[in-house]
C-alpha cells in the first residue's frame, strides 16, 4: 500500500552517527534544545541517535518506529493522531498499547532541536542527498520505461522533503527550485512520452545539485563530514527497506526503491572520499568499503526482486557496521584536532 507521505523531514544528521558513545563538546555547541514546540528530533544523550519527533517526523522516520514494533501502519496512524503534548499520548490516544510504548520511549520526543554550524550544515546537506536519492532512481526507472514507478520518486523531494530545507534554502540564497520539480512531476504524470521530460529532469537534478554545491568546498571535502551525511542517508534507507520487506519478500515497491536511492547516492559519495580514507583511515575504509559491496547487493535493480535479497537484520547490521567505522574516524580526526 502506498502510503500518504511525510509532512516534514526528520533528519538531525549529527545526531546521528555514535552508536555508543556520547556527544561531543563540538557537537552540543551546535545543538540547542527547546521544549514543547513541534519541530523534528532531539539527541538522545549518550546513545547519540536522534530522537523522532512524533509531532511531524516523517514516515520513513515513523517507519523505525513500525519496524521496531511490527505494527502494520502505524507510521501513519501516528500521522492521524497528531498533535502530541507528551508522547506518553500515543497510549492515551489508543495508538499504541502501554507495553509497546514502553519499547519504543527511549526513541521519541516532542522537543525541538535548533541546529547551528557544522550540525546545520549536515543536516542541510542531508536532506538534499535525500532529493537526490529519489531523483537517481526515478531516472533509473523513467530509462526502463516505468514512468508510473518513477513518478512517486519524482513527487518525493517537492512533496515530503522542499518544505523542510526551503528556510535553509532561503538563508544560504539558492534559487528557488520547487516550481521546477512541481514541474516535471506534474508532467510525467500527465504526459510520461513528453520529450521535454529528459531535459526538465536533467534541471531539476541540477538544481538539487547547484543547491549542495553553496556549501564550501572545503567542508563538502572532509571525510569526517560526508561520512555524517553518508549515515543520515543510509539510516532513512535502513527504515525505508524495513517498511519495504515482510516475510522475506518485497511488498512496497515504492520503499524499496526509495532505500535503492540512498543507498546509491551514499556509495557515490563515499567514492569521492575513499581515496582520503584509504590513506588516512586504512583500517576503517577497508571495512567501509567491504560493508558497501555487500550493501548494494540487497537492491539488485531499480525494480524489486520478488524475493529479498537479504533481511532486514542482516541490512541494518551492514549500516550499522558502517557507522561504527566512521565514528571511529570521527573520533581519530577529533583527537588530532586536539592535539
Amino acid at each position: 500500500m502506498i502510503k500518504l507521505r511525510y509532512l516534514f523531514l526528520s533528519i538531525a544528521a549529527c545526531a546521528m552517527i555514535s552508536l555508543s558513545s556520547c556527544t561531543s563538546d563540538s557537537q552540543k555547541a551546535d545543538i540547542q534544545s527547546t521544549p514543547n514546540t513541534a519541530q523534528v528530533t532531539e539527541t538522545s544523550g549518550h546513545s547519540g541517535k536522534a530522537k523522532i519527533n512524533i509531532n511531524n517526523a516523517i514516515l520513513s522516520q515513523l517507519d523505525k518506529l513500525e519496524a521496531t514494533l511490527g505494527i502494520p501502519a502505524l507510521s501513519n496512524k501516528i500521522q492521524a493522531n497528531r498533535p502530541y503534548a507528551n508522547p506518553t499520548d500515543l497510549v492515551s490516544k489508543k495508538v499504541i498499547t502501554q507495553p509497546q510504548f514502553d519499547q519504543i520511549k527511549d526513541m521519541v520526543t516532542v522537543e525541538e532541536v535548533v541546529l547551528t554550524g557544522e550540525a546545520k550544515d549536515i543536516d542541510y546537506m542531508t536532506k538534499l542527498g535525500l532529493m537526490k536519492g529519489h531523483l537517481l532512481v526515478a531516472k533509473e526507472l523513467l530509462e526502463q520505461n516505468q514512468p508510473k514507478q518513477a513518478q512517486p520518486h519524482i513527487g518525493h523531494p517537492v512533496e515530503e522533503i522542499y518544505v523542510d530545507v526551503e528556510e535553509q534554502l532561503n538563508e544560504r540564497n539558492v534559487k528557488e527550485f520547487k516550481s521546477n520539480l512541481v514541474s516535471l512531476n506534474d508532467l510525467v504524470k500527465s504526459n510520461p512520452n513528453d520529450a521535454k521530460i529528459k531535459t526538465n529532469f536533467t534541471t531539476s537534478v541540477q538544481a538539487v545539485d547547484n543547491a549542495i554545491a553553496i556549501l564550501p568546498t572545503e567542508e563538502r571535502s572532509k571525510p569526517a563530514f560526508i561520512v555524517q551525511v553518508i549515515n543520515g542517508l543510509l539510516d532513512a534507507a535502513n527504515s525505508e527497506y524495513g517498511a519495504a520487506i515482510a516475510n522475506g519478500k518485497i511488498t512496497a515497491p515504492i520503499e524499496y526503491q526509495d532505500s535503492r536511492g540512498f543507498i546509491v547516492y551514499s556509495q557515490e559519495l563515499y567514492k569521492g572520499i575513499s581515496s582520503q580514507m584509504a590513506q588516512k583511515n586504512p583500517e576503517e575504509h577497508k571495512v567501509i568499503d567491504t560493508a558497501f559491496g555487500e550493501l548494494v547487493k540487497v537492491w539488485p535493480t531499480a525494480i524489486p526482486p520478488a524475493q529479498a535479497v537479504k533481511t532486514r537484520e542482516d541490512v541494518t547490521k551492514l549500516i550499522k557496521t558502517i557507522e561504527e567505522n566512521t565514528q571511529k574516524v570521527r573520533e581519530k580526526t577529533s583527537t588530532k584536532a586536539q592535539n
